[in-house]
């Protein structure tokens, strides 16, 4: 298989922790990806939006976008394990929301950064940008009163929430961890149980 993907994009990083976790590094090659123009031309023709990630299977098949990826990556592996995605029941909905909160946090700041990186200062919408940190916020403030971190091994919701906050780190400097000491905590254990978090940070 072979993953398009960028060292900083957020989603990207996700479908590696989970390609991590899953034990399918050794069968995706990672091929950087341009989603700017004229680069991007190639990666038009795999994903007619433009947008990373894209994971190519085997027999040609395109999937993305990276939630779609990371559930069919959780359908692979020696006996389904570990399982980061339950297939039914109350445990699915909740996982996926959590998980769609965590991207939506990812969302959020990526259109932050891009606004600045750009726009000129003159042409920045102010209100804008504060109505995206808004979404931010009030979705890490979620996460702070609810931490992940109750399974005894990380899910997809946790692997979410933990690229989202990197790029956090990355585009934001680190800003998110004030006042949100239950999340920092949780990130450093998710860290240290996850080898491949460190491995997938990207260059600053």
């Amino acid at each position: 298989m072979k993953l398009y993907t960028s060292p900083t994009t957020p989603f990207g990083r996700k479908v590696r922790l989970v390609s991590a976790l899953k034990g399918l590094d050794d069968q995706i090659e990672v091929i950087r990806a341009d989603t700017n123009p004229p680069g991007n031309a190639e990666l038009m023709t795999q994903n007619p939006l433009g947008k990373i990630p894209v994971l190519i299977l085997d027999d040609g098949t395109r999937l993305f976008d990276s939630r779609v990826i990371c559930e069919y990556l959780d359908r692979l592996g020696p006996d389904n394990s570990p399982q980061l995605i339950p297939t039914a029941g109350d445990e699915r909905w909740k996982t996926l929301t959590r998980a769609s909160l965590a991207d939506g946090i990812a969302e959020a700041g990526v259109l932050i950064y891009y606004e600045g990186l750009y726009r000129n200062e003159s042409q920045r919408n102010a209100d804008w940008v504060a109505r995206q940190q808004s979404k931010v916020d009030a979705g890490l403030d979620y996460f702070e009163q609810d931490p992940p971190g109750k399974n005894a091994t990380p899910d997809y919701a946790d692997i979410s929430l933990a690229a989202a906050v990197g790029h956090l780190d990355l585009r934001h400097g680190g800003r998110w961890r004030n006042n949100r000491p239950q999340l920092v905590a949780w990130l450093d254990r998710f860290s240290t149980a996850v080898p491949a978090y460190a491995l997938t940070s990207p260059p600053t």
